[in-house]
């Protein structure tokens, strides 16, 4: 089997070389496949020299496995939803049937692998094909529905009922939960699927690494509202939550304004103030990250600032969900789910009472989660859903596997798989973020990429 790190060893994003004739390409009319036959298309990138340049260097590499021209490929989506999964899962789709692939959908993202029965399984396959996803991305969510299982960490409570007894005895057991890697290989072998199309975030494509590291042909997607997933400057479902938060706190401003208050707005980011920052750049306020502990009491000042300064007397604030201020800790409530994530107490109650009893003044608190990620998505994500897609086709057309599709310095290429050990991306706190005055940082952005990097 074609192991991760025999397929490219190299750190470094690989970028994809420029077409000859840009002027000579057509896309076929909602198809958005780059190569398509029927409308003459050329492909934008080609990458058979990078697969013939891997293909030298591990010819010593016997009896591994590598993507043929005859499998099928699998897409799975895990993870919470996002705008823009649907038009990932449709370009894959019609990006396959030029490459005369047929594409296998796996609902409910890694649960679909650990639990289907049979390779016609209803509750969790689904035969994709032009006709059954030609309107999909139009519309939010994820067709294959998601969930956050994780094979390696099934409680006994929770283990597939059809499983015998006998071969239960010998998955790996740590006291606690079992590790079901295996059965999700042997029903990826099952489906005839010779490479998988993973889309999610940090946990999904933790997995996705495991599976690639085993041997299994991998090519992933990001995709998360936070925008903190390794290798890549953005993530599919990132601009739409910005977008939706731009919106919400302008419609809201009328009501703080209203009644003089503070308003403070609490947005997803648990480890990671990416989506905060950039919703404070384009709507003017002041932001709490994560990434920078802030002075309770400073925050209080600048924030009654803004308020003696506006002629409507309010002022507001952006808090991701994991910010704090100095001294203190963000408390976690409830189980922790697969991968270990306990939900955090709410941030944005919790500042709203420090700041009433600080300066006396009335807040109102907003959540800006869940409606965040709900919908279709914008204009951004979907060129990139699409693009991410017609990338990672084409990754498997020429036998590359092991990478995810990515952007670094505001070009489009593709990087080894994220080690999960490394954790979330960070906001760059030095360059981005101002800890003065608790806002973005606006100057020094000549020559930067269009979102300006990251950590």
């Amino acid at each position: 089997m074609l192991a991760e790190e025999t397929i490219c060893p190299a750190p470094a994003i690989v970028p994809e070389p420029a077409a000859a004739q840009l002027s000579s390409i057509r896309l076929c009319d909602g198809c958005h496949w780059n190569s398509c036959s029927p409308c003459g298309g050329l492909s934008l990138y080609d990458n058979r020299a990078l697969a013939r340049r891997l293909e030298s260097r591990e010819s010593t590499e016997r009896g591994r496995r590598t993507v043929t021209g005859n499998e099928r490929i699998g897409i799975l989506t895990g993870g919470g939803d996002v705008p823009g999964l649907n038009p990932v899962i449709k370009s894959v789709v019609y990006g396959g049937s030029e490459i005369r692939r047929q594409v296998i959908g796996i609902r409910k993202g890694w649960e679909g692998l650990t639990y289907m029965t049979s390779a016609e399984d209803p509750t969790y396959i689904r035969d994709l094909t032009r006709d059954n996803t030609r309107t999909i991305d139009r519309t939010g969510g994820t067709v294959l529905h998601t969930s956050r299982t994780n094979p390696r960490r099934i409680p006994e409570s929770k283990l597939p009922k059809h499983l015998p007894k006998e071969q239960l005895k010998k998955l790996p057991f740590d006291g606690k939960t079992y590790d079901l890697t295996s059965i999700v290989l042997a029903n990826l072998e099952r489906l005839e699927i010779g490479c998988l199309v993973a889309i999610g975030g940090d946990d999904t494509l933790s997995f996705a690494s495991v599976l690639s590291k085993a041997g299994f042909p991998v090519v992933a997607i990001p995709k998360t509202m936070d925008n903190d997933v390794q290798g890549t400057e953005y993530c599919v479902g990132f601009s739409t939550a910005v977008t939706r938060a731009k919106q919400s706190i302008t419609r809201q401003r009328t009501t703080v304004g209203s009644h003089e208050r503070i308003g403070i707005f609490r947005i997803f980011g648990r480890d990671a103030g990416f989506t905060a920052l950039y919703t404070a750049y384009v709507t003017s306020t002041r932001c709490l990250i994560p990434e920078h502990p802030f002075d309770l009491d400073r925050m209080c000042g600048l924030l009654m600032e803004d308020k003696a300064n506006n002629p409507s007397h309010y002022s507001l604030v952006v808090v991701s969900e994991g910010a704090i201020w100095k001294d203190a800790q963000v408390k976690e409530y409830g189980e922790a789910d697969a991968y270990g994530h306990r939900k955090k107490a709410d941030i944005g109650h919790a500042l709203a009472e420090e700041v009433h009893t600080r300066t006396g003044q009335e807040t109102m608190v907003s959540d800006l989660t869940y409606d965040l990620r709900s919908g279709e998505p914008d204009a951004i994500d979907q060129l990139v859903a699409i693009t991410f897609a017609n990338i990672a086709v084409e990754l498997i057309r020429d036998g590359v596997a092991g990478r995810m599709v990515g952007i670094q310095s505001g070009h489009y290429g593709h990087v080894p798989l994220p080690d999960s050990s490394a954790g979330a991306r960070k906001v760059d706190v030095a360059t981005l973020y101002n800890t003065d005055r608790y806002r973005p940082n606006y100057g020094s952005k000549l020559g930067a990429p269009l979102l300006f990097g990251g950590s």
